[in-house]
């Protein structure tokens, strides 16, 4: 049975969409405040977080063989609540530019995934999504609005 690879596809574009928006932003528009206390940048580096949390998860589990845990929606909020203030800290360049490295990083780990892999992904409940892109175009959709 071919496995949906369909999800290659969709990161290139987000990437790439977030490589041309980080190439356009002026240092100050990656500080311009957004909802919630966050900044442009805070949120880009809230992504490369994310993006970097699925890359290493997915490499040990198939160094080691064990499943990591499914996210649950309240873990989730305490780690973004928890990590804000560091990602808030980096200066907005850094953390543009880390968001678009690890999403590089992110996308070649999912892309080179076997079959196999995704399989195991798919019967442990998806604990990593593969579609990188949803996350990315989120928060680039919240960013441009």
């Amino acid at each position: 049975m071919a496995v949906d690879r369909s999800y290659v596809t969709q990161n290139d574009a987000q990437r790439e969409r977030l490589e041309k928006f980080v190439a356009r932003c002026s240092d100050a528009e990656l500080r311009r405040s957004t909802p919630g206390g966050w900044t442009v940048a805070g949120i880009l580096a809230h992504l490369a977080f994310w993006d970097e949390r699925a890359r290493i998860l997915f490499e040990r589990w198939q160094t080691d063989g064990v499943a990591p845990a499914a996210e649950d929606g309240a873990s989730v909020d305490w780690i973004n609540d928890a990590a804000k203030p560091m990602f808030l800290a980096l200066p907005p360049r850094q953390a543009a530019e880390l968001a678009v490295s690890i999403a590089r990083a992110a996308d070649r780990t999912v892309e080179a995934l076997s079959d196999e892999m995704l399989a195991r992904n798919a019967a442990a409940g998806r604990p990593l999504n593969v579609v990188r892109a949803e996350h990315r175009r989120e928060h680039l959709d919240e960013i441009e609005r």
